[in-house]
Formats: structure tokens, sequence, C-alpha cells
């Protein structure tokens, strides 16, 4: 994995973080690069359908790591504690990536997109205090008059996106194995 890069997608609930790592993931692999993507969450998730042989062989037969493993996809269903960070993550899964966005994982000491909006009624992640704002490498805003100690990108212009895929390229913390 020489030479992959990492990159945290932040915000508040609803702030449209999903939606930002979509479009960057997708303008990443329309420039040729493979990407890789880590989404945390909070709570447990539920990719198997109950019943099927490879939710019996997790479920009932209480593998610790279960393979499901077709045509076009795969999927790794394992047991562990959340105590892994994300770097530690993509070492161990995402082998051969240019980039991995990872969703979430704000406390994680990597550089850093936030996206905000107005309407969620909180100031952004970077205001917080505490926070290292030299790991920001931008913060996506709708509103023009928001004042960050970071670079700020609006929304409104007509070109953010792909300004945004630059900085994100040369802002990404290099990671090896």
């Amino acid at each position: 994995m020489a030479g992959t890069r990492i990159c945290s997608i932040i915000g508040r609930k609803d702030a449209g973080k999903t939606t930002l790592a979509v479009a960057l993931a997708a303008e990443f692999t329309r420039r040729g690069r493979r990407v890789m993507t880590i989404k945390h969450s909070a709570h447990p998730t539920a990719v198997d359908a109950e019943g099927t042989d490879s939710w019996r062989h997790f479920h009932e037969g209480k593998a610790e790591r279960v393979i499901l493993a077709s045509p076009e996809e795969r999927f790794i269903h394992e047991r562990s504690r959340d105590d892994m960070d994300p770097v530690s993550l993509a070492k161990r899964y995402l082998e051969g990536a240019d980039i991995v966005l990872v969703e979430g994982f704000k406390q994680a000491p990597l550089p850093k997109v936030e996206v905000w909006r107005k309407e969620i009624g909180r100031p952004p992640v970077v205001l917080d205090p505490g926070v290292d704002a030299d790991l920001w490498i931008a913060l996506i805003a709708d509103d023009k008059s928001l004042q960050v100690p970071c670079r700020a990108l609006y929304q409104q212009d007509t070109m953010w996106m792909q300004i945004l895929v630059d900085l994100v390229w040369d802002g990404a913390k290099m990671i090896t194995t």
C-alpha cells in the first residue's frame, strides 16, 4: 500500500458528510485514482439478511470473520471492538488504494475536510475549543460570512469541487505499510 493518501470528511450531524464523500470519491475515480472509503458508525450495522448462509455462519456459528464472496463484490463481516484508528483500518483492509476517504473519525489526527451548512444551527467543528485547525484542508460551507481559521470553499462558487479535489490530493496524509 505504499503511497496511499488518507483524509477524513467530517461535520455535524446532517451536514452532508456522506454526500461530500461520495462526490469526492466519484471525482477521484473519474480522474483515474483507486478510491477506497471507510465509514465510521456509532451504531452496529446490518449488511447481511437474517437467515442467509453467511448470516448463519456469523450469528449462529459465531465465526469471528466471514467473507461473503460473489462475482462482483465481497463483504467482510468481522467481530471486533471499535478500537482501530482509520490508518490501521486502511493498512489492514484497503491495500492498493491511491486515496482513502474516511467519513467520520473527527478526533483522529488526520487531515480534514469539514462540510458545514448554516441551517444545522451549530458552528463548524473547526471552531470547537481545543481543535487543531492546522489539520483542516478546507471547510466547505454555504455561508460566505462565516469566519474560520482555515481555507473555506463555498458551494456557491462554480469550481469549488475541482479545487477541493486538488487540495485533498495535495493535503492528504501519506501512509505506508
